[in-house]
């Protein structure tokens, strides 16, 4: 057995999960050059939430935050969360948009892109597979959205895994997002996968219900090659086992990780106090640090869960919290068993809302829901009831093709359409994903750049770059 990898993502799911994606780049400088030290098998800094946090939060441009992280890393391999042809934003892209992005993604310094598709629907990652090939150096780790349901059985994912390895994956990544593996099913499943397919395999849980650490351990023994930790202060709760606790178990083992503990203990010092910051200014509730069993129970993530409290809270309707939990899963059977990821979570817990507040299912639909039972965001695991499918979109035709082979080529477009805004290449594929929350980002850094307060500004003034 080789020394198993770590992935560290204190840079992006960790505050993701804790914090929701508020980390400034501001904050990440001090540390980065330590973090490069540690000897890493990659550390995950970049996709995810962290590119809509960014301009719409944070007010930077998310493509600065990767070319500085390159260069303070120059020996680490840097690594994103890809949502294959919804790339980071809400919506299909064209492929001409996908593969764009992609080539700048490699171009500014990552080294190894996640891709994953929220219903495991093998043909939205295409594109972004066949476009990361394109690009020397680009290592393909293409993820399986781990769920569980009647169709979600260790056939399925040793089938999905095989498939995967045949479009091109150099590696693959068990993405446990909701916190829903446990310790014997994750060896089963780990050992499985080794017998099928031939390229490493990856590790990702989340510690939402107080068992990912065990996950991890079952998982190593089995076979797996990397998994993803998050360094202690902002580790656990809804983040990742901590990377310390992790490193020190494997310590001495045929599984030994090789890395330093006094290097790691160097960097967590320097996020604690950035935890800290975090608490005293009431951005982290140390409520989410806490263990929570009910993902296990209602096989619900913690983010949905705390969305569904939001909405609910919202409607004034908080009492109806246990109904809407039992109506869930009846929502997901009858959308054909989608893991509850982004934006499925989320489609699929705003529906069962709706359900329960108005005393009468389906009743009132999102545009969301109906856009998933039409297949507009790709084939669900398990087929959908046909008299259901009927029920929800009516006379509409349901897509039943790849969704991206819809849509025209759409780069020259978006180009056209920023032209006054336009200040690099990247500029392109930031609008294409965030519209005009990019706008209004384009704008501050415009005016900020050339000392305007935004208020009074002479269109005769406006400077567009060659």
């Amino acid at each position: 057995m080789a020394r198993v990898g770590i992935t560290e993502t204190v840079l992006r799911d960790a505050h993701q999960s804790l914090v929701a994606t508020r980390m400034t780049t501001e904050e990440m400088l001090p540390v980065l050059e330590l973090l490069d030290d540690v000897g890493y098998h990659s550390v995950e800094c970049w996709g995810g939430a962290t590119f809509d946090a960014c301009l719409r939060f944070l007010d930077e441009d998310p493509w600065e935050r990767l070319r500085t992280i390159r260069k303070k890393m120059p020996n680490t391999k840097l690594q994103m969360l890809f949502r294959g042809q919804n790339m980071l934003g809400y919506r299909h892209y064209a492929d001409d948009v996908v593969g764009y992005f992609v080539e700048k993604s490699v171009a500014n310094g990552i080294d190894i892109i996640r891709i994953f598709d929220a219903l495991n629907d093998i043909r939205n990652l295409e594109a972004s597979i066949k476009a990361a090939k394109k690009e020397p150096g680009a290592h393909i780790q293409a993820a399986i959205s781990y769920t569980t349901s009647p169709v979600h059985d260790i056939e399925y994912f040793v089938k999905y895994a095989r498939e995967l390895e045949n479009l091109g994956a150099d590696s693959i990544c068990i993405k446990d997002m909701a916190g829903l593996l446990v310790p014997y099913r994750t060896y089963e499943l780990v050992k499985a996968l080794k017998d099928n397919i031939k390229v490493p395999i990856q590790l990702h849980s989340h510690f939402t219900a107080g068992i990912a650490d065990m996950v991890m351990l079952k998982g190593i023994e089995a076979g797996v090659d990397i998994i993803d930790t998050a360094l202690s202060p902002l580790g656990m709760g809804t983040s990742h086992p901590p990377t310390e606790s992790m490193v020190a178990a494997l310590a001495d083992s045929q599984y030994d990780t090789g890395l330093d503990l006094l290097k790691i203990d160097r960097v967590s010092r320097y996020f604690y106090s950035l935890r800290q910051k975090y608490i005293d200014s009431g951005l982290l509730n140390p409520k989410m640090l806490e263990v929570d069993t009910k993902a296990l129970i209602y096989q619900v993530p913690g983010g949905m869960l705390s969305n569904l409290v939001s909405q609910l809270k919202q409607a004034g309707r908080e009492d109806m919290l246990s109904e809407v939990l039992e109506e869930v899963p009846r929502v997901r059977k009858d959308a054909g068993y989608p893991p509850l990821v982004t934006p499925t979570s989320q489609i699929v817990g705003t529906q069962a809302v709706l359900n329960v507040i108005n005393g009468e299912r389906y009743k009132m639909v999102t545009k969301e829901f109906k856009g998933l039972i039409r297949g507009e965001y790709g084939r669900t695991p398990a087929e959908i009831e046909p008299e259901f499918v009927k029920k929800i979109i009516g006379d509409e035709e349901p897509i039943t093709c790849r969704p991206a082979d819809l849509l025209e080529p759409e780069l020259d477009r978006l180009r056209s359409e920023i032209s006054e805004w336009y200040e690099q290449e990247e500029d392109i594929l930031t609008y294409a994903q965030f519209g005009q929350v990019a706008v209004k980002f384009f704008e501050k850094r415009r005016n900020k750049k050339y000392g305007i307060d935004g208020k009074h500004l002479n269109l005769e003034e406006k400077v567009h770059p060659v």
